[in-house]
C-alpha cells in the first residue's frame, strides 16, 4: 500500500504511555466520601466533585477505572522504530477512511462525524468497559472510538497468517465501518435485539456489513494499492471468519454460535464493498439468512 508521505489524520491519541493498574476501589472512594461529609459536609462534596470534573476535562482522572478499581498512570514509553511506523501508517490509513466517508456521506445528503481512534497497550478504559489487547481491535459505540493494541498485527500475521499493511488497513477500515453504522443508527437496531434466541443472527448481519464498508473505502483508495493488496485484505478476512476460528481453537465448527460470518461470507462481502463502492448495496438485513 503507497502510504509513506501521505497526509495523516489529527484524531489518533497515542495512549500508550497509560497503563492501568490496581487502584483505590470504590469501598476506598466510599470511605473517602463519608469523610469528608463528616468533616466539612455538603460543601467538601461540591468542592470534591468540581475538581473532579476539572481532572477529567484535563485528563487526569477517568471516572471509569476509579469505579472498576483501577487507575490509570502515566509511564515512560519509548516505541521502537518499527512500533513508530506502524503508528504513522494507522494514521494515514485512518485519513483515508475520513476522506471516503466525508464523500460518501456528502453524496446521500449526511454529514461524516470522525471518530477518534486510541492506540493503547494491555488495557484501557472505554465507555463501553475495560478494553483488552486480547480482544482484538474493536469499536465502541458509547464514545464513537476505535481501540487498538498495535500487538494485534503480530498476532495477525503470526497466528491467523495474514501478513501485510493492507491486511492490517482491512481491520481498521473494518473498525471504522461500525462506526458508519452507528452513525447510521443500523447499530442501535441491532442492539435492540440482544436477548432475543436470534440475536447472533443479527450480529453476524452487522459484521459482514462492516467486512461490506471496508471493501466499500478499498473501492475509494485503489490509486493507493500495490500488486497483491487486495489478496492481502481477502487473506484477513479469510482467516478471521468464525468457521475457522472455531476449527482452529475447539476443532470444530458450532454455526449457531457465530457471531461474525463464516470466512467465505466475509471475503464475498469484502468483494461486494471492493466492486460497488456505494453504501446503499451494502443492506445484509434484509435478504434472508441463509443468503448471505
Amino acid at each position: 500500500m503507497k502510504w509513506k508521505g501521505r497526509r495523516a489524520s489529527k484524531n489518533v491519541n497515542d495512549a500508550r504511555g497509560r497503563r492501568v493498574v490496581r487502584g483505590g476501589s470504590s469501598a476506598g472512594i466510599n470511605t473517602l466520601v463519608n469523610l469528608v461529609i463528616r468533616t466539612f459536609g455538603l460543601k467538601g462534596i461540591l468542592v470534591i466533585l468540581g475538581l473532579g470534573v476539572i481532572g477529567w476535562q484535563l485528563g487526569l482522572i477517568d471516572p471509569a477505572a476509579m469505579m472498576s478499581g483501577s487507575q490509570v498512570r502515566e509511564v515512560e514509553y519509548k516505541p521502537t522504530p518499527e512500533e513508530q511506523e506502524r503508528l504513522e501508517f494507522v494514521k494515514v490509513v485512518l485519513a483515508d477512511t475520513e476522506d471516503t466517508w466525508t464523500q460518501e456521506f456528502s453524496r446521500i445528503g449526511r454529514q461524516y462525524q470522525e471518530p477518534e481512534l486510541i492506540i493503547f497497550r494491555g488495557r484501557y478504559p472505554t465507555a463501553c468497559g475495560m478494553g483488552d489487547a486480547r480482544m482484538g481491535p474493536f469499536y465502541c459505540p458509547a464514545d464513537r472510538k476505535v481501540y487498538i493494541d498495535l500487538g494485534f498485527y503480530d498476532e495477525l500475521e503470526g497466528q491467523f497468517d495474514a501478513p501485510g499493511d493492507f491486511a492490517q488497513a482491512y481491520v481498521i477500515a473494518h473498525e471504522i465501518g461500525h462506526h458508519v453504522q452507528n452513525l447510521l443508527g443500523i447499530s442501535n437496531k441491532v442492539n435492540a435485539m440482544r436477548g432475543r434466541p436470534d440475536f447472533n443472527r443479527y450480529s453476524v448481519r452487522l459484521e459482514l456489513q462492516a467486512d461490506y464498508l471496508a471493501g466499500l473505502w478499498a473501492n475509494h483508495n485503489q490509486r493507493y494499492l500495490d500488486r497483491g493488496d487486495i489478496e492481502e485484505a481477502v487473506r484477513a478476512a479469510n482467516q478471521i471468519g468464525d468457521d475457522a476460528i472455531q476449527a482452529r481453537t475447539q476443532g470444530r465448527v458450532v454455526p449457531h454460535a457465530f457471531t461474525h460470518g463464516t470466512s467465505e461470507q466475509r471475503m464475498r462481502w469484502f468483494k461486494r464493498g471492493l466492486d460497488s463502492g456505494r453504501i446503499e448495496d451494502g443492506d445484509t438485513f434484509e435478504m434472508p439468512y441463509e443468503t448471505l
